[in-house]
C-alpha cells in the first residue's frame, strides 16, 4: 500500500497514516494601507542566514533562521512593469495562498489569487476551523459530564445534553464566517480573486501564462512575473476502502456531523483520528482505533504518547487494534453493518473482521496537484508532491530550478500544516522581493486539540538522539509536571507534563513536547525562541507572570543543566 509522505516530526502511521491536519490555526493579520496607492518602503536585505528544509538532513535544518529585511523610512513609488498582468499570481486561496497574498500586497506587488472551490481551502472549510468548533463543544460536554471534577470545584449541574444539528450548525457557521473574513481581507487591499481552476501554460518563460476557468466555461489567460502553487491536499483513502460518505467517510464528511454513530471505527490514530475520538466519545459514541503501527499514536514523542494513552484513551469508551491494516472496508448496506477486514501489517495475514456502525478514514492527506499543467513546465511529481528546494522554488525533472515558479503548503509535502503553508508563502514573497529568507521548519509548532491538548515543536527524543549519534554531541532532557503549577491546580486540571530535549554543551533547544491544559498556546514561546536562535542562556532569566500556565515552560528552562553546569544534570 502506498504511503503518503509527510515531514518526519509530525505523527503519522506507515501505510494507513493518521492525518496531519492540513490544518492548524493561522495567525490573524491585517493590512491597513490603502492599495490604491502603490507605495512601499525602500528595503535593504539583511544578511542571509543559512538553513535547510526537512527534505535535507536535520543537521542542516538546525542552522536555518528566518532572515529579516530592514526598511528605511523613505517612501517611494514602485513602478509597475506593464509587460504582464500581475507581479504575482497565486493558484489556490487556502491559508497558505491567503498569507502569501496579504504579504505580497504589503510588499507592493500587484497580486491575483485563483480559486476553483471556495476561499479558505481545507483548513477553513473542511479542516482545522470547523473541527475546532466541534472540539469546543466536546470540551464543554466533558466538563459538564464530569461530576467529580465539578463537585471538587463546588459546582452542581443537571445532566448535560446537546442538540446535534445546532452543534453542526455552529461548525458550519464558523467556517462561513472565517471564509468571509479571508475573502474580505483580500478584496479590501486590492487582491484580485479569479474564479476557476488554474493551469500553467508557458514552458519556463517570463512572463508566465496561467489559464483559469470553471469546467464547461470559457477559459481566460493571465500573465505574471511570478507564480505560487498553493493548491493544498485532499483526504487520502487507501485501496480497498469503499467510501460512501454516509457510513464510511473521511474528515470532510465527518465535520458535517450528520449523525452520531453508537460505535465508530477510526482508521489512523494521529492528529485527526485523536481529535475526532475526542468529539465522538464526548457526544456518546464508542470508538475503536485501527492503527498500522505497533503502538497507538505513533510519531508523537514516545513519553508523551504513553501519557496521552493514559489520559485520552484508557478512561474513555475507546479500544484499539495496533499492528493491523484495514485491508477492506465495506459500507453498511442491505441491513448489514460496516465491515472492516483486518490483516497483519507485516505478514498481511488475516486477523479478524470488525462490524461497526461507521468508519472514519483518517489515514493522511494526498496533494491536490492534478490538472495544474505541471507537464507543461517539465515537472515530475513524487506521489503527487511538487518538488521544491529550501526556498520553495519548483524543480524540474532534472532537478533544476524553474525561475519564478514556487510551490507552498501541502502540495510540496514539506510540512502539512496550514500555518506552515502561510509561513512558506510569506518566505516566498520575501525572496521575490530580494530579501533572502529560508524558513526553519523545525521551529514550526504543531498541536492536537484534544482535551487536554498536545503540542510540539522540533525533534522527538529518539530523533534528537539519532542526530546526536551522527553529529557527535550529547542530549539532555528536562521535564516538568502540570501538577506543580498553581494555575493548573486551581483549575483542577493538573494532568499533563512538558518535556524539553536540548544540548547541554550549547543550550540549544532541540524540541519541546507538551500535554496539558492549553498546551497549544504554551508551545509558541518555545517555537519563537527556536526560530530566532535563542539558547537556554538567552531565555532562562525571562520573567513569567504568576500564577499562570506559562510557568510550566519557565520551569523547563530553569531545570535544564547546560554549559558549566551540564555535569550536574542527573
Amino acid at each position: 500500500m502506498e504511503a503518503v509522505a509527510v515531514a518526519p516530526r509530525v505523527p503519522v502511521a506507515i501505510s494507513q497514516r493518521s492525518a496531519v491536519a492540513g490544518a492548524s490555526s493561522q495567525r490573524a493579520r491585517s493590512l491597513a494601507a490603502p492599495q490604491q496607492q502603490r507605495w512601499r518602503r525602500l528595503s535593504s536585505s539583511s544578511s542571509s542566514v543559512a538553513g535547510a528544509s526537512l527534505v535535507k538532513s536535520v543537521a542542516q535544518a538546525r542552522g536555518a533562521r528566518i532572515a529579516k529585511a530592514s526598511s528605511s523610512s523613505r517612501l517611494v513609488v514602485e513602478a509597475k512593469d506593464e509587460s504582464f498582468d500581475y507581479d504575482l499570481i497565486i493558484i489556490g486561496a487556502g491559508v497558505g495562498g491567503h498569507g502569501a497574498a496579504l504579504h505580497a500586497v504589503e510588499q507592493g506587488l500587484k497580486t491575483a489569487i485563483i480559486e476553483g472551490d471556495v476561499v479558505g481551502g481545507t483548513c477553513v472549510n473542511r479542516g482545522c476551523v470547523p473541527s475546532k468548533a466541534l472540539l469546543a463543544v466536546s470540551g464543554r460536554m466533558r466538563e459538564l459530564k464530569d461530576e467529580h471534577h465539578l463537585k471538587s470545584l463546588g459546582i452542581q449541574v443537571a445532566a448535560a445534553q446537546y442538540d446535534r444539528q445546532a452543534v453542526a450548525d455552529h461548525a458550519n457557521n464558523l467556517a462561513a464566517r472565517i471564509r468571509g473574513n479571508l475573502t474580505n481581507s483580500m478584496k479590501a487591499i486590492g487582491v484580485d480573486i479569479l474564479d476557476g481552476f488554474g493551469t500553467l501554460v508557458t514552458p519556463q518563460k517570463t512572463p508566465q501564462k496561467v489559464k483559469y476557468g470553471k469546467p464547461g466555461a470559457a477559459e481566460k489567460t493571465v500573465t505574471a512575473k511570478d507564480v505560487i502553487i498553493a493548491t493544498g491536499s485532499t483526504p487520502f483513502v487507501p485501496p480497498g476502502i469503499e467510501v460512501d460518505g454516509k457510513t464510511v467517510f473521511t474528515s470532510d464528511e465527518a465535520l458535517k456531523l450528520e449523525w452520531i454513530p453508537d460505535w465508530i471505527a477510526i482508521v489512523g490514530s494521529g492528529y485527526i483520528g485523536l481529535e475526532f475520538s475526542d468529539v465522538y466519545t464526548a457526544l456518546g459514541a464508542e470508538v475503536t482505533f485501527v492503527e498500522a503501527l505497533d503502538i497507538i499514536m505513533p510519531g508523537f514523542d514516545p513519553e508523551i504518547g504513553k501519557l496521552a494513552q493514559r489520559v485520552l484513551i484508557t478512561p474513555r469508551a475507546i479500544d484499539y487494534h495496533t499492528g493491523v491494516l484495514a485491508k477492506k472496508i465495506t459500507p453498511a448496506r442491505d441491513g448489514k453493518p460496516v465491515q472492516i477486514e483486518l490483516v497483519d501489517t507485516k505478514t498481511r495475514e488475516y486477523k479478524e473482521t470488525l462490524e461497526v456502525d461507521a468508519a472514519l478514514i483518517a489515514t493522511g492527506r494526498a496533494p491536490f496537484t492534478k490538472g495544474l499543467g505541471l507537464e507543461n513546465v517539465n515537472v515530475t511529481t513524487n506521489r503527487g508532491f511538487v518538488p521544491v528546494n529550501e526556498t520553495m522554488q519548483v524543480l524540474d525533472s532534472d532537478g533544476n530550478v524553474i525561475p519564478h515558479l514556487f510551490c507552498i503548503g501541502d502540495a510540496n509535502g514539506k510540512l502539512m500544516l496550514a500555518h506552515a503553508a502561510s509561513a512558506q508563502g510569506i518566505s516566498v514573497v520575501e525572496n521575490i522581493k530580494g530579501h533572502s529568507n529560508v524558513l526553519n521548519h523545525l521551529s514550526v509548532p504543531a498541536a492536537c486539540f484534544t482535551h487536554p491538548e498536545i503540542s510540539m515543536v522540533g525533534l522527538t527524543e529518539p530523533q534528537a538522539r539519532d542526530r546526536a549519534a551522527v553529529e557527535g554531541f550529547e542530549v539532555s532532557v528536562a521535564k516538568t509536571s502540570f501538577k506543580a503549577n498553581s494555575k493548573a491546580l486551581a483549575e483542577n486540571e493538573a494532568d499533563g507534563m512538558a518535556k524539553m530535549i536540548y544540548r547541554p554543551d550549547t543550550g540549544e533547544i532541540l524540541g519541546v513536547h507538551i500535554l496539558g491544559l492549553h498546551a497549544a498556546d504554551l508551545i509558541h514561546e518555545v517555537s519563537n525562541a527556536m526560530a530566532t536562535g535563542q539558547t537556554l542562556n538567552d531565555i532562562k532569566f525571562a520573567v513569567h507572570a504568576h500564577p499562570t500556565l506559562s510557568e510550566v515552560i519557565d520551569e523547563l528552562y530553569k531545570s535544564a543543566k547546560y554549559g558549566e553546569h551540564a555535569n550536574a544534570h542527573a
